[in-house]
């Protein structure tokens, strides 16, 4: 390695490293904050951005506090369930339709695959209002109809990258499934499933994220009746501009923890399913 592009490397690594301080350092802010009165949070000489001394420490109070105004678990419940159902919806229904699209060769599977591709460009302000009054009058403004708001809004990342690593599978294997008297159903989880394993983990790691952390569509077609947990903590704003912001801050980290670790359990499924439906299509 020449001198040159050992510069180079270190510059990159420097680069990356302030890049990745950059992005950690709110959450450290988060978790600072957790742990102080609100009294210390605030005024002159940055103490928002003090660590917790002896005077501001109030160790767990936050966090038992936070939980009880926001009825963590039953919130916690909601969201896990809309994540978990949500999540096994779209892998399954945009699997066999990423399947579908790329095995059958016609006009309808043409117009279908750029009408999924053309749904990952549509902004989700541009039809939030029309989707909102809609899901109300076809009664989907529930925890189990926001299910099928969701599968439509992830099938088009979803189908995209199905189709991207089901072209990449040799139909051959298929074939050799229907000569031996395999149905289409059958080809499909007996033969193709476990080949889009990887691509599979991929998509349900960045939609889990993406359920679990969103705020607005479920404010806009369920809202108050099934309180999330980005919904509930919102609810620790009190009357005349007052914020809880030790509580708030308590649940935030909390909210944000599941999701991490969950991330951080399944990272490098994420390039290898990228990857694998990007490249090898």
């Amino acid at each position: 390695m020449t001198t040159k592009s050992k510069k180079v490397d270190w510059i990159l690594f420097v680069v990356l490293l302030i890049l990745a301080a950059l992005f950690i350092f709110p959450i450290l802010l988060v978790l600072m904050n957790s742990f102080k009165s609100q009294l210390f949070m605030f005024g002159a000489g940055f103490k928002f951005f003090k660590l917790p001394n002896a005077e501001s420490f109030v160790g767990w109070d936050n966090y038992i506090s936070g939980a009880k105004k926001i009825g963590i678990f039953k919130a916690a419940g909601y969201s896990a369930w809309i994540t978990v159902a949500s999540v096994l919806v779209i892998v399954i229904c945009t699997a066999m339709t990423g399947w579908y699209i790329t095995r059958v060769k016609n006009k309808f599977t043409s117009f279908l695959y750029y009408f999924f591709v053309f749904n990952m460009v549509v902004p989700f302000q541009m039809v939030m209002f029309t989707m909102s009054k809609l899901a109300n009058q076809l009664k989907l403004d529930n925890a189990f109809g926001i299910i099928i708001i969701y599968l439509g809004f992830g099938a088009g990342l979803s189908v995209f990258m199905y189709c991207g690593f089901v072209k990449a599978i040799p139909y051959e294997i298929e074939e050799a499934a229907m000569i031996d008297g395999c149905s289409p159903f059958g080809i499909f989880f007996r033969v193709v499933v476990p080949m889009l394993k990887p691509t599979m983990i991929t998509v349900a790691i960045l939609n889990a994220m993406w359920v679990w952390n969103d705020y607005l569509l479920p404010s806009l077609v369920i809202g108050t009746k099934f309180k999330t947990i980005p919904i509930a903590i919102q609810y620790l704003k009190g009357g005349y501009g007052y914020i809880a912001w030790g509580d708030m801050m308590a649940m935030l980290l909390v909210a944000l923890v599941p999701i991490i670790v969950f991330y951080l359990s399944c990272q490098k499924y994420i390039i290898k399913g990228v990857a694998a439906g990007a490249v090898k299509g």
